[in-house]
C-alpha cells in the first residue's frame, strides 16, 4: 500500500511539473508573438526530422515536426536563441518555408527521441545513407529467409504510424543484403504492388501490398536516389549507398513508367558478391591451370564470353584480384564500375557524355598500364583499339556478347579486325553460363532414366577426355525439394560452368579461312577441354546443381 501511494504521489508530481511547464511555454510563446504547441498530444511526422541532423537538432534546441514538401513547422524552445536562429536562416536558404511553434522542454524532449525510429540516420547530398551497425546487424539477423521479409514488412504494414514507410525500405534493403538478392524488383499491378528479389538469378516473389504504401514508398526512394519527385512519365536513373560497417554498399536505382505506375528495380552492388576466389568460381582444374598461366601473360588478350548476367565481369575481377600486385599498373573502363577493386584504377565510360569505351582505353593506354579491362567491347572501333594494345605490350581483359567460346572469333571478324591480328592477339576465348547450385541440406537423390538419361548419356559419349570422368558415378541425379536453409527454394548459391578455346597453331589456321564457329569448334577439339554442355553435366552427376536448372541455362534439347 505504501509502495503504491509513493507512485501514485510521484504521478501527481510529474503531472503538476508538466502542466507548470507547458503553461511556462504558452506564456513566453505570447510575449514572443509565436504560436504555442503542446507536442505530447500531437502527431509526429518521423520523415520530417531528416531536415535537420540529430546533433544540429538537440544543439540548437529545434525540431522539425512535420513536412508538406517545402513547407515545414517548426518546433522551438525559444525563437531569440542564437544558435536556434542560424538553424531557422539555413532552413530558409536551403528553400524550406517554417513556419515556428514555441514548445516546452518536454515536447522537444518527444520530438527528438523519435530519431531513434528512424531506420536511416540522414540524407546526405551525395545520396549516402548511413545505417548504424548495430541497427542493420540486428535487422539482418532478423532476415533469414523470405518468409521473414514479408512476415516484418506485414507486421509494420499493420502500424498506422507515419515512420513506417522508412521502416519498410529498411527492411527491403535489409533483406535483400542478408539474401544476397542482386535486384530488388518493386512492381505496380491494377490493384496492388508486386515485391520481388532476384535470388541466384531467378525472380522470387515476397508478398503484395497496397498501391498507397508504395505511392509513399515511391518518393522515399525517389528523394534518397536524387531522383524528381513529381516527374512520373518518364524513365529515370538514380543512386545511392548504404554505409554498413566499413562496407558501402551501392544501389542503383531505375524507375520506367507504366500503366500501373512506376515501376522500380533496385541493383544492390554488394562488394561482398564478388569476394569470390578464383578458384571458387566452379572452373574445373585442368582448366583453371590453363587458364593460371594465360592471365600471368605479359601481352595479349582474354576474352570471356556469355550473355548478361552471366558472370563474366566477376570472373574478370577474379582474374584481376589474382594477378595484381603493386608492382603493376592496372586499369579498368567500366560502364557502370559495379565495384571498387583496392589498387587498380577504374574509370567509368559514359557515352552519353562523350566519353567512350574506346575513349576510355585510349586514355587507359596513356597511364602506362600493365593490365587493361575493358568492360565489354561492342564496336568495331573498341575492338580495334583493344587489339592494338594487347600487340603493344598489355594484357587485356574484356567481354564480348556471344553465345559459346567459339562465337568470339566470327564475331571480331565481323567488327573489322583482321584475321592474322586475332591470331596474333587472342590467348583465349572463355564462355560461362551460371547454374544454382543445390541446397545440401535438402536436395533429394533420384535414379537417372528416361529421355534425361539419354540426354546426359550422349553429352558424356562427347567427353573427349576419359579423364574428366573418372570418380564420376552415373546413375543418379539430384533434385531440389527447398527447406527453411534455402527459403524453401531448393537452391542456394550459383556456381559457374565454364568452356574455352585457347589460340594454338590449328585455331590461327582457322581464323584465315573467315570461319564459322562450327570451324573453330572442330579445330579446338585437339584441345581436349570441356564445353559448356559438358562441364555442366559432371556438376549435375557431382551433386552440385540439378539436370532442369543447367537445361534452363544451355538448351539440353539443342545437343548435337
Amino acid at each position: 500500500m505504501v509502495v503504491f501511494d509513493e507512485e501514485k504521489r510521484n504521478e501527481r508530481v510529474s503531472a503538476l511539473l508538466k502542466k507548470e511547464e507547458e503553461e511556462l511555454a504558452s506564456t513566453l510563446s505570447r510575449r514572443h508573438g509565436v504560436p504555442y504547441l503542446d507536442l505530447s498530444t500531437h502527431p509526429i511526422n518521423i520523415d520530417a526530422l531528416r531536415v535537420i541532423k540529430e546533433v544540429d537538432a538537440r544543439a540548437a534546441e529545434i525540431a522539425v515536426f512535420n513536412a508538406t514538401d517545402k513547407k515545414i513547422d517548426v518546433a522551438v524552445l525559444s525563437p531569440e536563441k542564437e544558435k536556434t536562429m542560424e538553424v531557422i536562416e539555413d532552413l530558409k536558404r536551403r528553400g524550406y518555408d517554417p513556419e515556428i511553434f514555441m514548445v516546452s522542454h518536454q515536447s522537444l524532449e518527444r520530438v527528438w527521441e523519435r530519431y531513434k525510429d528512424l531506420s536511416y540516420s540522414f540524407e546526405t547530398k551525395s545520396g549516402a545513407l548511413d545505417i548504424s551497425n548495430e541497427e542493420i546487424l540486428e535487422m539482418t539477423r532478423k532476415v533469414t529467409s523470405l518468409a521473414d521479409v514479408k512476415k516484418l514488412i506485414e507486421g509494420v504494414l499493420s502500424m498506422k504510424r507515419a515512420y513506417r514507410i522508412s521502416k519498410i525500405l529498411e527492411i527491403i534493403l535489409a533483406g535483400a543484403i542478408s539474401l544476397k538478392a542482386s535486384d530488388v524488383h518493386l512492381e505496380p499491378e491494377e490493384k496492388d504492388l508486386r515485391l520481388r528479389y532476384r535470388l541466384d538469378g531467378v525472380l522470387t516473389d515476397i508478398l503484395h501490398f497496397d498501391s498507397e504504401t508504395f505511392e509513399l514508398l515511391l518518393s522515399r526512394i525517389k528523394l534518397i536516389s536524387a531522383l524528381r519527385l513529381n516527374v512520373k512519365e518518364k524513365a529515370q536513373d538514380g543512386r545511392f549507398s548504404i554505409k554498413l560497417a566499413d562496407i558501402e554498399i551501392e544501389v542503383r536505382t531505375s524507375l520506367l513508367p507504366g500503366p500501373y505506375g512506376e515501376s522500380v528495380v533496385l541493383r544492390v552492388l554488394n562488394p561482398s558478391a564478388i569476394a569470390v576466389e578464383l578458384e571458387a568460381l566452379g572452373i574445373h582444374p585442368r582448366l583453371l591451370e590453363i587458364l593460371k598461366k594465360e592471365i600471368r601473360k605479359p601481352n595479349g588478350m582474354i576474352l570471356t564470353t556469355g550473355p548478361t548476367g552471366s558472370g563474366k565481369t566477376t570472373t574478370l575481377y577474379a582474374f584481376l584480384k589474382k594477378i595484381y600486385t603493386p608492382d603493376i599498373k592496372v586499369v579498368t573502363i567500366e560502364n557502370p564500375i559495379e565495384y571498387h577493386l583496392e589498387g587498380i584504377v577504374q574509370t567509368q565510360a559514359e557515352a552519353e557524355k562523350g566519353y567512350t569505351f574506346a575513349d576510355g582505353l585510349r586514355s587507359a593506354l596513356r597511364q602506362d598500364p600493365d593490365v587493361i579491362m575493358v568492360g565489354e567491347i561492342r564496336d568495331d572501333e573498341t575492338a580495334t583499339v583493344a587489339i592494338n594494345a594487347a600487340l603493344t605490350g598489355h594484357l587485356v581483359l574484356s567481354t564480348l556478347h556471344t553465345n559459346n567460346a567459339a562465337g568470339s572469333f566470327p564475331r571480331l571478324l565481323d567488327l573489322g579486325v583482321n584475321p592474322k591480328v586475332i591470331s596474333s592477339a587472342l590467348n583465349v576465348s572463355i564462355a560461362q553460363r551460371l547454374v544454382r547450385t543445390l541446397c545440401q541440406a535438402c536436395k533429394k537423390e533420384t535414379l537417372l532414366e528416361g529421355k534425361d538419361k539419354e540426354v546426359v548419356e550422349k553429352i558424356l559419349g562427347n567427353i573427349p577426355d576419359p579423364v574428366y570422368l573418372e570418380g564420376i558415378q552415373r546413375k543418379n541425379t539430384w533434385v531440389p525439394v527447398g527447406c527453411s536453409e534455402c527459403s524453401g527454394l531448393g537452391f542456394k548459391g550459383r556456381i559457374g560452368v565454364f568452356e574455352a578455346i585457347v589460340v594454338d597453331s590449328e585455331i590461327e589456321k582457322a581464323i584465315i579461312i573467315n570461319p564459322s564457329e562450327r570451324d573453330i569448334r572442330g579445330a579446338a577439339k585437339s584441345q581436349k577441354l570441356l564445353t559448356l554442355v559438358e562441364d555442366g553435366v559432371i556438376k549435375v552427376l557431382m551433386g552440385t546443381t540439378a539436370l532442369e536448372e543447367l537445361d534452363r541455362v544451355v538448351d539440353l534439347s539443342s545437343i548435337e
